[in-house]
């Protein structure tokens, strides 16, 4: 239970707020971790429950079993609330295995590896 009552002005950007509720935690390199709060530090260090990893590639997304997970607060990017009352993805997205996204991962990586490539071939070229 959260000792913070959603009327406490004073406490209104605390983590506290937040604490027994799932969240979403991004990070610096570009991960997504969801799980519930259970505990945080004055350095947004955090304890997430039940925590997994959401990888999106496109319209594919998997969910990754962390368990209990410590994120040093460094990391950390932005934290927010998830409604429980809404869908958390659209509804066109795709659950798939956790080797489908991989592979989804990597063809993507090389895509875009590719891209700056081919970039790179075509700047001799001045098209202004």
């Amino acid at each position: 239970m959260s000792w913070a009552s959603p009327d406490d002005v004073f406490l209104s950007t605390s983590l506290a707020t937040y604490l027994d509720k799932k969240i979403l935690v991004l990070l610096r390199d570009g991960r997504k971790l969801l799980g519930l709060l259970r505990s945080f530090d004055q350095f947004a260090n955090v304890v997430l429950e039940g925590a997994c990893e959401r990888i999106i590639v496109g319209d594919l997304y998997c969910d990754i079993p962390l368990g209990l997970y410590v994120i040093r607060g460094e990391n950390v990017v932005l934290i927010g609330e998830l409604d429980l009352e809404k869908d958390e993805l659209p509804p066109h997205m795709t659950r798939v295995s956790t080797a489908e996204i991989k592979r989804a991962q990597k063809a993507e990586r090389d895509a875009t590896v590719l891209k700056g490539s081919m970039r790179k071939r075509m700047e001799f070229l001045d098209f202004d």
